[in-house]
């Protein structure tokens, strides 16, 4: 019996390893865009994964990312949308049934080129202005975990404010209805951080990834990560229970989740690794607006809520 026993706790252990090198050989090394696959992270050089963390000091991170002690920060800066008409519509058949068709005219704006991160939200929080909550540690990393009460006291910090619904749907997809923030085609593991938790992009993420990671998948006005990593709070009545979040996040395993289209109502108090946000920015329209860098936010360690 005991032999028995021995042998099945063996075999169990050896398919548990065969599975999870299966699963790690699987994990699209694209997915990476310049950093290093390590286990369900990507870390950079002279990192090692602890965890779903990348700890130590970069030795290089691609660019346009900087080093910092923590790891790597990609540079963040306010977009200008030119403003135009969005047509919102079930051109995409798998948005029939799911999106009634309109038109709506969208006046200029700014956006913030990146999701909130770590690190910039570790500032608003030292501030004052903004409740604590859990973070890795990681400055350049999304931040999750904030309600959409948080997501409005961070873009008043910033002087700015959670971005319209059509708004957003404009920054996505432009005055042309694009699919996808890039184009109509091709959500693939290099353009967006998705598929991270049980494929097919990479297995056992529980967190999202750097911000900016996938350049190949900005809108042509150099917005990023408007599809995957983290879903995105957009403003509402402030009374409302529920909210909407939009773009899909690292565990979207369906295309369809990373539409441009596409809107997920959930309780407006939801605090979820995979729930973060961005800004949105009035413009003075006497003023000659143009893109403008935001320095690169500094780092904290990890914390719990």
């Amino acid at each position: 019996m005991l032999r028995w026993a021995l042998f099945a706790a063996v075999s169990v252990a050896s398919i548990a390893a065969v599975v999870a090198l299966a699963r790690s050989d699987a994990a699209d090394p694209a997915r990476c865009a310049g950093l290093i696959a390590m286990g369900a992270r990507c870390c950079a050089e002279g990192q090692e994964q602890r965890g779903d963390r990348c700890v130590g000091r970069p030795a290089r991170c691609p660019s346009p990312f900087a080093v910092t002690e923590l790891g790597c920060v990609a540079p963040a800066e306010r977009i200008v949308i030119a403003g135009g008409v969005l047509r919102i519509g079930a051109g995409d058949w798998e948005a029939e049934g799911r999106v009634s068709a309109r038109e709506s005219n969208i006046a200029p704006f700014a956006i913030d080129s990146l999701e909130i991160t770590e690190g910039a939200y570790a500032a608003c929080v030292a501030a004052g202005r903004c409740e604590k909550v859990a973070s890795s540690g990681e400055p350049g990393r999304a931040q999750g975990h904030i309600t959409r009460a948080d997501a409005e006291a961070y873009c008043a910090f910033r002087g700015g404010r959670l971005a319209t619904a059509d708004e957003w749907a404009f920054a996505a997809a432009g005055a042309g209805a694009r699919r996808y923030p890039w184009g109509d085609t091709g959500a693939v593991c290099r353009r967006a951080a998705w598929g991270l938790v049980e494929g097919p992009c990479a297995f056992g993420h529980t967190g999202p990834e750097l911000a900016g990671l996938h350049p190949e998948g900005a809108t042509p006005d150099r917005v990023q990560d408007l599809a995957g990593n983290v879903s995105e709070w957009i403003a509402g009545p402030s009374a409302e229970s529920l909210g909407e979040v939009r773009g899909g996040s690292f565990a979207a395993q369906l295309a369809t989740d990373l539409r441009t289209w596409r809107t997920v109502r959930v309780p407006s108090n939801t605090r979820a690794p995979g729930i973060g946000s961005r800004c949105a920015y009035d413009l003075d329209p006497t003023a000659d607006v143009t893109s403008a860098p935001l320095p690169v936010p500094s780092a904290v360690p990890a914390t719990s809520p």
